[in-house]
């Protein structure tokens, strides 16, 4: 959401959640597979209190590693390389994390072996015999032309879950739940974050990156306290953005938070979001209560279009409200 998608883009960032990149910048150049190559989509999930991030990283336990990893087995061959919808920082969990790998024709033909599956049923299969118990793909299939996970994502959609009240504070379910001391008024943080919709320069909610912009489209923030349901009594967060910068989901629901205490007025958040500065009071709060829910994308035809236009730098002229007219692109 990226904290997405760059999402904060490492556990916040999408290309985020890069760390590496910036789902909002890049190259302007289209990177579609060359001939004899197929390039799969894969949909999965993890649970991140194990990992120490999306990214790999030398001598560390990452979700990257551990499915390249788990390619490399069943290929026989050198791990092909991931791109993710968005990189998610250590802690940070998804259930609808997007990814694509390139294959030659030959490797994705040879995936079946003697079985009748299709080749991406059984990637699936045999990627479950391979990988750990936290990370799974549900689905493998080859991509429509022109998709890149990362940069032809429309938004990705995060929640942050919560905790304020003892009676709701349960054991199982500590590894993805922030448990809160004081209670939390959620009616004014709802309130609080409604002003920091449309694209924004959120540089009070971001850990600078060099060369990296922190202007987003934030499409959704909203805070509530389902009364029924599997998060019923818990505060729960509903975030969606074009892609994040890193740790600005996580430092919007601390934001959220210093707002619910009754630490922070009503106004603070907008008032910060307009210094561009960051403040200690919008502290980043823990990896574990987030999860990216979700990464969606336009129909098959203009995938290649959306690509091209991500991977061109917002500049700071984009900006505009929610509501304002623009480019309905």
């Amino acid at each position: 959401m990226s904290d997405a998608p760059a999402p904060d883009a490492r556990p916040d960032d999408p290309a985020p959640d890069a760390p590496g990149g910036d789902a909002a910048s890049g190259s302007s150049v289209r990177q579609d597979p060359p001939d004899g190559v197929v390039r799969v989509r894969l949909d999965l999930a993890y649970q991140g209190t194990e990992f120490a991030g999306w990214a790999r990283q030398p001598a560390l336990r990452t979700v990257q590693g551990a499915i390249e990893d788990g390619l490399a087995t069943l290929l026989r061959g050198p791990a092909p390389r991931l791109t993710v919808a968005g990189r998610t920082d250590a802690g940070v969990h998804a259930r609808g994390q997007v990814a694509h790998v390139d294959l030659t024709r030959d490797q994705w033909a040879a995936l079946p072996g003697r079985s009748d599956r299709a080749p991406g049923d059984a990637l699936v299969a045999r990627l479950g015999g391979v990988l750990p118990g936290d990370v799974v793909v549900h689905r493998a299939a080859p991509a429509p032309a022109g998709f890149d996970a990362r940069f032809s994502a429309l938004h990705r959609a995060y929640t942050y879950r919560v905790a304020d009240d003892p009676t709701r504070r349960d054991p199982l379910r500590r590894a993805w739940v922030l448990w809160n001391r004081r209670p939390l008024d959620v009616a004014a943080m709802d309130a609080a974050v409604r002003p920091l919709l449309g694209v924004r320069d959120f540089a009070a909610f971001c850990k600078p990156r060099p060369g990296a912009t922190t202007i987003r489209e934030l499409q959704q923030l909203s805070w509530s306290r389902p009364v029924d349901g599997p998060d019923a009594g818990l505060v729960v967060a509903h975030v969606r953005a074009d892609a994040f910068c890193h740790n600005m989901v996580r430092a919007l629901v601390g934001a959220s938070l210093a707002v619910g205490e009754g630490r922070r007025g009503v106004d603070w958040p907008a008032q910060l979001l307009a210094s561009r500065r960051r403040d200690a009071g919008a502290g980043v709060v823990p990896a574990h209560g987030l999860v990216l829910e979700e990464v969606t994308y336009p129909p098959d035809a203009e995938l290649a279009a959306r690509a091209d236009r991500i991977r061109a730098v917002r500049n700071e002229e984009d900006v505009w409200d929610e509501g304002a007219p623009r480019d309905p692109g």
